[in-house]
């Protein structure tokens, strides 16, 4: 999970967002979007009056996919498609909603965030995953990533060590309909032993070393995507072969650090 840049925004409703214009009250536009079942954003857009302008996420979503994702290079049409299905807007706090599909992480809550969509796609990319996969997940968050590939794989098993997160995340998931994602509260660093072996791991936030337990339940040809380090983070991938492990650096990255165990390391 990503460290947030923060701006100032409300959301209220469901599908769309209102983003008034200058002059318009605050309260009674409050009102019309409730009724409306819509979201709202703080700020102006112009000096002038006029009618709130609504924003489909659908479009947003799209204009994510374009512009944040294939304009970068991420090809894998298995991706793409997940990132154009999951509704990022339905599993983020309603007051970062109208910023669901800005190109930045988001706060979420105790101290943690949402990824970049970006970050989100890149990583779910280096898993290189067909469709019948077992994936374990470090760092559930808001559930977003875990939907990306509850997309992408046969099963997800994904923990968070922030119980409330885990609890909302989980019926979130729920709600979406995404049975064949797995959620517990747990300290990630120790995996999901007794789910073992996993062919592809994924893991949100930073420890300062790859912590062993995830390395013995990676399976042999399986691939990790992990953050590491302090600071500026190195997000690097891990293969598992007959003969060991083998370690790329892909990118620097800024994470949120691993808690639990991995800080007494």
């Amino acid at each position: 999970m990503e460290k947030p840049s923060v701006k100032l925004r409300v959301g209220i409703g469901g599908g769309s967002v209102l983003r008034p214009r200058c002059g318009i009250g605050w309260r009674s536009l409050v009102a019309a979007a409730a009724l409306l079942g819509v979201g709202v954003s703080m700020g102006c857009n112009g000096a002038h009056g006029g009618d709130p302008e609504p924003v489909d996420f659908a479009v947003a979503r799209e204009r994510m996919v374009v512009d944040q994702i294939e304009a970068r290079g991420i090809a894998d049409p298995r991706v793409l498609a997940a990132m154009r299905e999951v509704p990022r807007e339905q599993l983020v706090p309603e007051e970062v909603r109208a910023s669901a599909y800005e190109d930045r992480p988001l706060p979420i809550g105790h101290g943690q965030t949402i990824s970049q969509p970006y970050i989100v796609a890149e990583m779910s990319a280096q898993l290189e995953l067909s469709g019948d996969e077992r994936v374990l997940e470090i760092g559930t968050g808001s559930g977003y990533q875990a939907a990306i590939l509850g997309e992408l794989a046969r099963e997800v098993y994904t923990i968070e060590i922030v119980e409330p997160l885990a609890e909302r995340a989980a019926a979130d998931l729920e709600r979406l309909g995404y049975e064949n994602v797995h959620v517990r509260t747990g300290d990630g660093y120790k995996g999901w032993p007794e789910e073992a072996p996993f062919d592809a791991i994924i893991v949100t936030a930073a420890p300062d070393h790859v912590p062993q337990p995830l390395i013995d339940q990676l399976a042999v040809g399986g691939r990790m995507v992990i953050p590491i380090g302090r600071g500026i983070q190195s997000l690097t991938l891990i293969t598992r072969d007959e003969h060991g492990v083998n370690r790329k650096t892909l990118l620097g990255v800024m994470f949120v650090p691993m808690t639990g165990e991995a800080q007494q390391r």
